[in-house]
């Protein structure tokens, strides 16, 4: 089973705090089989990079396990998606009043009738009212 991942779920698997969540254990457990596929935006991979690098100023992770960790997740059958379309993103964005970011992680589950992995609960409400269903 594909499924769309959001950068929320990805940084669980990094921070403790986070990484025994229901959603973020069953991704990682699907992607860890090797036969599911995770499906991303693009903004994806500067997201997931953008946020260990302020834990890294925080204090939450050193920069060797920065660099441990985005080996790991290099491992995983995570496909980035570069299709761009405004019309749908800046509608759903408009409509549950997401940043563009977010929208961009909706759209993609929406276009491609996949299900859903979030940990962001304003994302999550969106998903539900738009009928996508969230991987649980």
């Amino acid at each position: 089973m594909a499924f769309v991942l959001d950068a929320s779920v990805t940084l669980a698997w990094a921070f403790a705090d986070e990484s025994q969540h229901p959603v973020a254990v069953r991704a990682a457990d699907l992607l860890m089989t090797g036969s599911e596929i995770a499906l991303v935006p693009e903004l994806w991979w500067y997201e997931v990079r953008n946020i260990l690098l302020m834990g890294e100023r925080r204090g939450w992770i050193s920069s060797e396990g920065t660099m441990q960790f985005l080996l790991q997740i290099s491992q995983l059958r995570i496909q980035i998606d570069v299709q761009r379309t405004d019309g749908p993103l800046l509608e759903l964005a408009r409509r549950h009043r997401l940043t563009v970011y977010d929208a961009a992680y909706l759209a993609l589950a929406i276009r491609e009738s996949l299900p859903f992995a979030t940990l962001d609960k304003t994302l999550a409400a969106a998903a539900l009212v738009e009928r996508v269903p969230l991987l649980a």
